[in-house]
């Protein structure tokens, strides 16, 4: 099987907006929501701990996948994701 990921970060980076777009997006029914919430504040603090070249390859990454979503939902996500997750400061 060959990947569709041109790196394993793209990869990862990819994986981990499915889980949080899913975790977003989920009813109370489907996740306890003080669940959910205690999830997106840890990915956000990882990621916002990130130095600061990795955190702009996330922001990069992010960016080349909100230009490629066709899904209008989904594509306003990516693009909030930096700032929502901490990747860039509200001031920026």
């Amino acid at each position: 099987m060959t990947s569709s990921f041109p790196s394993l970060t793209h990869a990862l980076a990819e994986a981990l907006v499915n889980v949080l777009w899913f975790i977003d997006g989920s009813e109370d029914e489907q996740m306890d929501p003080d669940d959910a919430v205690k999830v997106l504040e840890g990915v956000a603090h990882v990621v916002s701990t990130l130095p600061d070249d990795q955190r702009q390859e996330l922001i990069e990454l992010i960016g080349e996948m909100a230009a490629a979503e066709t899904d209008p939902a989904r594509r306003e996500f990516l693009e909030e994701f930096p700032e929502g997750f901490g990747l860039i400061d509200d001031a920026s």
